[in-house]
């Protein structure tokens, strides 16, 4: 049977760290992302270009199992929570076309690994504020929610680092880093 576990799991160090240290958007496309054998991406669809997102702070990335014995159904929900400082007319744009959109996205963490959110269907804009704060020390900027809902978890991108999210990627890709909107 398919279902039956295949592994088991020592205890492991206590060596990790939270956080994201960045994303990278890829406009939705239906191109196949490329797989090794272990199911880590090793390639995006050939030309693809990433748009960059360094984060400092409170961003933070949900991947909850959904299951239903009633119905035979699994899908895991990603939720992706992003804190973007300094409100810019610029990046209002790229907010608005990122709500219009459904971006794949990869989540680089701070403990090095880099996460595919929305492989197959995209991640949607679910929720988000432009604002200003009340008192000198609140977020001025905006805060966004993106959510995938998949059949499979995020995939692990091969190779990733702290020094390299996308590492271990073939390069048949170009990356936007852009200025500080």
């Amino acid at each position: 049977m398919a279902c039956n576990l295949s592994a088991g799991r020592q205890e492991v160090c206590k060596e990790s760290i939270g956080g994201i240290q960045g994303v990278y958007f890829v406009n939705y496309t239906t191109g196949s992302f490329t797989k090794n054998g272990s199911g880590e991406v090793t390639a995006v669809p050939s030309g693809s270009v990433l748009y960059f997102y360094q984060l400092k702070g409170s961003s933070a990335y949900t991947e909850t199992v959904n299951t239903s014995r009633d119905n035979g159904t699994t899908f895991f929900s990603q939720e992706l929570l992003l804190n973007l400082k300094k409100l810019t007319n610029e990046m209002t744009t790229q907010l608005k076309l990122m709500a219009y959109g459904r971006p794949q996205i990869i989540v680089w963490t701070n403990n090095g690994d880099a996460l595919l959110v929305g492989e197959k269907l995209g991640a949607d804009v679910t929720a988000g504020t432009i604002q200003t704060g009340g008192a000198l020390g609140d977020l001025y900027g905006y805060s966004v929610t993106f959510t995938g809902m998949e059949q499979l978890p995020a995939a692990f991108l091969s190779g990733s680092s702290t020094t390299n999210a996308l590492g271990g990627l073939t390069a048949n890709y170009s990356i936007v880093y852009g200025s500080a909107v």
